[in-house]
This record gives structure tokens, C-alpha cells and sequence, in this order.
């Protein structure tokens, strides 16, 4: 079998391809071609099959993120779409049940919804709480809303009728009547989108959905087209939100669990590797060109969400908890005032950072690496791409006079300011899972994670990183070692369940979870499946509640007071405290189910070679406010196993920098992989 993984971002697309036999791993990066992100694709894709030539009869698995979701929502250049609502509840993509962008500011911009207000149509109908029917749809109503939606221009209808998750009767008829009226129009029902109580998530979740979704059907036929054209019988799997994957065709009808798919295949390489490591706690740091993404992995596990953003939207969905920083390599240097701020704004793939010499003229990070000494201009990725220093020193002449400080001091605080960000959004991350930064191992990776993440290291206290041995396109990793992952959730909410019952629902859940990864994938494709049951649950009383993690025993014999224990147990956990006297309500049941196809083993991942980059023996750096001169640069294709590197050093590879500050000390491990430590 023949694995690819490829992730497709902001500004460069990477791709990580395994076989099996014998086992051998590459890696390429290429510039991605916004907006026709298939160009950028293909190119890489060539240069894949070129290294691994495909074997006649040889099963071809592609393993695609991509960002064209988050960013058609970002961007606002999805569909023209329409939004059909219980009557009353018409307004509720305006109420956004009153959240504020900023809450100190009571003038701060409101979000404006996906869906203007003249393409909102109510509909009579309604339902109790319990499914049953208060008054029957009216779908008259429906097809003449259908009809004036299309006169106004809309190509795509999202139906988000109340306690639909209870009955979806009345949204698979109306679903119905549309394809009468229009057959031409694209549907998405908010009880197949996210069957879970909650009207405005549910009704958000859906117009998500419909809203990106003919233009990642749009992109993913374009890659199918391609792959069949090129290397007919590939199968196209799509990574997903929750650290998984799906079919391609399921994509394309549920665009939405795509949405932050390409950060989450890094937190599942993460996962991969973290396998093997005797430590325990993980924060991975992905950062990229545009931003930096954070994650947690406990106990082997990443943690999840339902309280995930994207743009300015909540995602209710059960996804891989990442916290993002608009901090990246791209991110541009400006004065707030006399005040130096780092993003969100990047100057993305195009026109890119000033020493990119693609007529960029404002500074960013990347510049400033360049001009604090961590990057080679003459060898960034490994030598096929030449860095302008004279146009990064120009790019900040001017904040640096506005400052009144050297050009080097302004670049030095830009770094200085883009760590802070990041430590700004780290520790309350940290304190709402109840982990100490101490504890933790930093997982670098990313095109500047290597380079920025022992500066993040060095601010919060951490004292061992983990530089995998292909850090610039681990989330291209990631997809390659993705396994088929479906959450099915149904919401229960109450306090009196007895355990058969709760037995018998988890039962129907993973019955129907069995059902989605068999269609997914034939039997004999997978080499193993796991079942995992969650629940979310609160006191009796409280307004926040948490996902638990349940036994599997407790969950076959429905055991309440092992499922109640769970719960104690994690409340105690995260705030050192638990009231084994008190009611609690179960709100939500989940069956995670995982199918994983043939994936590398860790001595294959060991062979990964890069091309060899062109090593230095020392160039000067700037850290913390000290030049350091002659510091040493090596080559990491040269280190040896047990070889030590004592900072501060640079160490390079062909497609990113490793930056071994002050006070460290990296070890090259048997794996590939490079563990730094402090050095006390």
C-alpha cells in the first residue's frame, strides 16, 4: 500500500507519503497557488509519484486536508444561501444568543450572519421538546419559500427547525419539498449536521454547512478529477475536525466536519508519536504562516471540544481541542499608537514577507528571524528558495524609526511580542484543563515551530521539546497515520436515566457508528477498530458541564454508579474538588469509533531522509536581548544518534530551522526525533 498524506494551507502545501514494503517514508513541500489551491496540489502530487513510483495493483490511499472550508468562511465567499426556521425564530442567526465580539465595548461591531434577514423564511410547524408533534409542517409554505429564495438569487438551503435533533420528520419534509421546487438547489437539515439540543449551535452548525459547501465539493472534485485522470483507483479520504478522517464523498455533503481539519492532523501526528514517549502530556505548537495552533494531548489522548471558533461562528461539534494564536511566520509587524503589535493580519503566500521578493513591503516574523540571524537566506528550504535581507531591513527602517531603536531591536521585538501572544492564550488554556506547563512536553512542528517554539519554551517555563524528524509537514504526517473517526452524539438531558436505558442508547449509538465506518471502508481495509463512550454531564444546578470519559464496563451494564464516579473523578481532577452527594445530570452520550487502515510503524519512520541542505559552521544570533556571535550551525542529516548540540546553536534541515537557545541542550534520539532539554 501506498500512503499519502497532504495538507493543504495558507502558504505552502506539504505533502508525506509511506510505503509498506519495503518501508520507506518522503516528504516534499511546495508554495500553494491561492486561489486555485489544485495547482499548488498537483505539483506536489507529481513530485510524489516521481519518488515513489505506484506499483502496478498497488492500493493508493490519499489522506487530504485542506483549509478551503475555513477559509471560504473567513473569506465570506461562500454560497448565496437561504434559511428556513420555525416561525418565531426568525431573527435567530441575528440574536446569536447576544454574544459580543468584545464585551468591554459596548460599540464593538456585531457579526453580521452568513444569511441576510430577507433570505430567512419561517414555516408553521413545530415540535415538543420529546419529538412529538405540537403542529404539522406546513410544506406549501416551504415550496413558495423556495421559490422566492431562488428569485433573490440563492443557489443552496439550510433547513434548522426546533428539536429537530428529537424528530427530523419535519426537515427531511421539507428537504423533500425542496427537491421538487428546486432539484438544483444544495440541502443540509441541521438533525444530520449536529442532532444536539441548542437551536442557535444546531442552526449555526447548518448554515455552515451549506455555506461552504459547494466550494469544497467544488475543490474536491477537482482533486478527484486529477487522481483519477493521473492514477485511476486512488482513494480519497478527507481528514476531519476530530483528528480522523472521512470519504471524500461524505466531504462533500459535510463540509462542515472539515472546518479545522488541517490543524488536527497535527495534534493526530502528535498522538502517533506520543505513542512511544515515556512522558505523558503533550502541547503541540504548529505554527505556520498565517497562525499557531496549540493542543493538548493527556494521558495519550488529545483533548476535545465542543466550544471550538471558526471565524467569528461557534462550532459546537466534537472536535480536537485547539487553541490559535494569529501569530504565525507571516504575521505583520504595526505600531497600535506607540505600541507594537503582532497580527492577526499575515501577509499570507502572496505577496508573502518582504525578503520573499515577491513585492511584499511590510515586516513580519519571518523577516524578523531573518534579521536576528535564525534563518540562512542563501538556504531556506534547503537552498531552492533565496531570502532578500537587504528588503527585510527595509521592511522595518520604518517602524524601527517610529520606535526609535536600531532595525535589530525592532526585529527582536517583534519575536519578543509574537511569544507573548502566545503565552497569552496559553496559560488560561492551561489552567482550564488543570495541567501545569512544567509537566508538559513541547511537540514543535509547523514551518517556524522548531524555530519559534523554544522561544514560547523559554517564556512559560517549559523544560523538554520534541522537534519530530519532519516537523515543516507533520500534519501532512498526521493525515498519512489518520484513522476513519465518527462521533455519534444524541442529547439525553436529565438526571433519572436508569442504567439499561443508558445501556440501550449507547447501544443504538454505536450500532449506527459501526454502520458509518463499514461504509467507509470495506472490512478487509482495516487493520484494527476501537469503540470509546463518552457522556457529558454536570451537577445538578450548574451551567457548565464536561465530557467524561466512561469504562467500557460500566457502559455494557450500564452501571450508574461507575458512570457517576467518572464524573467525580474528573471534576476532582480539574478543580481539586468533587460532591459525591450530589445529583447529576447526563446532557449528551457520544461513541467515538475509530477504524485505522495500514499506517507506519516507528522503524520505518526512522528511515525518513531529507535531501542534504548546504551546512555553515556559525553565523551570529540575537536572543533575549544578547548577540551571540559565532554561534554554531549544523547540519541535521549529520547528526548522529546520541549526537549533542549545546546552545545556543542553529540547526538546519532542508525544510525548516531549529533554534537550540541558551540554556538547552538537543539530543538526536533513535527515532530521528530531536529532544531538547534544559541544560540544569
Amino acid at each position: 500500500m501506498l500512503r499519502i498524506g497532504v495538507d493543504v494551507g495558507g502558504t505552502f502545501t506539504d505533502f508525506a507519503a509511506w510505503r509498506d514494503d519495503p518501508a520507506s517514508l518522503t516528504t516534499y513541500k511546495v508554495s500553494s497557488t491561492p486561489p486555485n489551491f489544485i495547482d499548488g496540489f498537483k505539483a506536489g502530487f507529481e513530485e510524489i509519484v516521481t519518488r515513489l513510483v505506484p506499483r502496478p495493483g498497488e492500493t493508493v490511499v490519499v489522506m487530504h486536508g485542506t483549509t478551503v472550508s475555513t477559509n471560504t468562511v473567513i473569506e465570506r465567499n461562500g454560497s448565496v444561501l437561504a434559511l428556513l426556521v420555525t416561525r418565531g425564530f426568525r431573527d435567530i442567526l441575528d440574536l446569536q444568543r447576544f454574544r459580543l465580539n468584545d464585551p468591554i465595548r459596548i460599540d464593538a461591531g456585531r457579526t453580521e450572519p452568513l444569511v441576510p434577514r430577507h433570505l430567512v423564511f419561517e414555516v408553521d410547524e413545530r415540535l415538543e421538546p420529546d419529538g412529538s408533534v405540537h403542529a404539522p409542517i406546513a410544506i406549501e409554505q416551504v415550496r413558495q419559500a423556495v421559490l422566492a429564495a431562488k428569485a433573490e438569487g440563492a443557489t443552496s438551503i439550510a433547513i434548522a427547525f426546533l428539536h429537530s435533533y428529537a424528530n427530523p420528520d419535519h426537515e427531511r419534509a421539507a428537504a423533500a419539498a425542496v427537491a421538487e421546487v428546486a432539484p438544483e438547489f444544495d440541502v443540509s437539515i441541521s438533525s444530520e449536521i449536529l442532532p444536539r439540543i441548542g437551536e442557535y449551535e444546531r442552526s449555526i452548525a447548518c448554515v455552515l454547512n451549506a455555506y461552504v459547501r459547494k466550494r469544497l465539493g467544488t475543490y474536491v472534485g477537482q482533486v478527484e478529477a486529477y487522481l483519477a485522470e493521473r492514477l485511476a483507483g486512488t482513494r480519497l479520504f478527507i481528514t476531519r475536525s476530530n483528528g480522523g478522517a472521512l470519504a471524500a464523498q461524505e466531504a462533500r455533503s459535510f463540509p462542515i466536519h472539515t472546518l479545522l481539519s488541517g490543524p488536527a492532523s497535527g495534534v493526530t501526528a502528535a498522538r502517533f508519536f506520543a505513542a512511544a514517549e515515556p512522558e505523558r502530556r503533550f502541547l503541540t505548537m504548529d505554527m505556520g504562516g498565517t497562525s499557531t495552533d496549540m493542543s493538548l494531548i493527556l494521558d495519550g489522548r488529545p483533548t476535545v471540544t465542543n466550544e471550538a471558533k471558526v471565524g467569528d461562528f461557534p462550532l459546537t461539534m466534537t472536535v480536537t481541542g485547539i487553541e490559535a494564536v494569529g501569530a504565525g511566520g507571516g504575521s505583520i509587524a504595526w505600531l497600535d499608537g506607540t505600541v507594537l503589535r503582532v497580527g492577526p493580519r499575515s501577509a499570507g503566500a502572496w505577496p508573502g514577507p518582504a525578503c520573499f521578493g515577491r513585492g511584499g513591503t511590510q515586516p513580519t516574523v519571518t523577516d524578523a528571524y531573518l534579521l536576528c540571524g535564525y534563518i540562512d537566506p542563501d538556504n531556506f528550504l534547503g537552498g531552492r528558495m533565496k531570502l532578500d535581507i537587504v528588503a527585510a531591513r527595509h521592511a522595518f527602517e520604518p517602524l524601527a524609526a517610529k520606535l526609535g531603536i536600531p532595525v535589530e531591536d525592532a526585529a527582536e521585538a517583534c519575536i519578543t511580542v509574537a511569544s507573548s501572544n502566545m503565552v497569552a492564550k496559553a496559560l488560561p488554556y492551561f489552567a482550564r484543563h488543570g495541567v501545569d506547563q512544567e509537566e508538559l512536553t513541547l511537540v514543535l512542528f509547523g514551518g517556524a515551530g522548531s524555530l519559534h517554539g523554544p522561544l514560547l519554551a523559554h517564556e512559560l517555563g517549559i523544560n523538554r521539546l520534541l522537534v519530530p524528524r519532519t516537523p515543516s509537514v507533520f500534519c501532512a504526517f498526521g493525515g498519512l497515520v489518520s484513522e476513519l473517526v465518527q462521533d455519534m452524539v444524541a442529547t439525553v438531558y436529565g438526571s433519572d436515566f436508569d442504567g439499561p436505558a443508558l445501556a440501550r442508547r449507547f447501544g443504538e449509538l454505536e450500532q449506527g457508528a459501526q454502520t458509518w465506518l463499514a461504509a467507509q471502508a470495506g472490512k478487509s481495509d482495516l487493520v484494527a477498530t476501537r469503540t470509546e463512550h463518552w457522556a457529558e454531564m454536570r451537577y445538578l444546578g450548574q451551567f457548565f458541564s464536561l465530557n467524561v470519559l466512561l469504562p467500557a464496563e460500566a457502559v455494557a451494564k450500564g452501571d450508574l454508579t461507575a458512570i457517576h464516579e467518572a464524573y467525580h473523578a474528573e471534576h476532582e481532577r480539574l478543580y481539586s474538588h468533587a460532591d459525591r452527594e450530589a445529583q447529576i445530570e447526563i446532557l449528551e452520550l457520544r461513541v467515538r469509533i475509530a477504524g485505522a487502515l495500514p499506517m507506519p510503524a516507528m522503524d520505518a519512520i526512522a528511515l525518513a531522509s531529507q535531501e542534504p541542505g548546504q551546512s555553515q559552521t556559525a553565523r551570529s544570533l540575537r536572543f533575549d536581548g544578547t548577540l551571540y556571535e559565532g554561534a554554531p550551525v549544523h547540519d541535521r542529516d549529520t547528526l548522529g544518534v546520541g549526537t549533542r548540540v549545546i546552545g545556543p546553536a542553529i540547526i538546519e534541515q532542508s525544510d525548516t530551522t531549529i533554534f537550540v537557545i541558551p540554556g538547552f541542550v538537543a539530543e538526536t534520539q533513535a527515532s530521528g526525533d530531536l529532544l531538547m532539554t534544559r541544560a540544569n
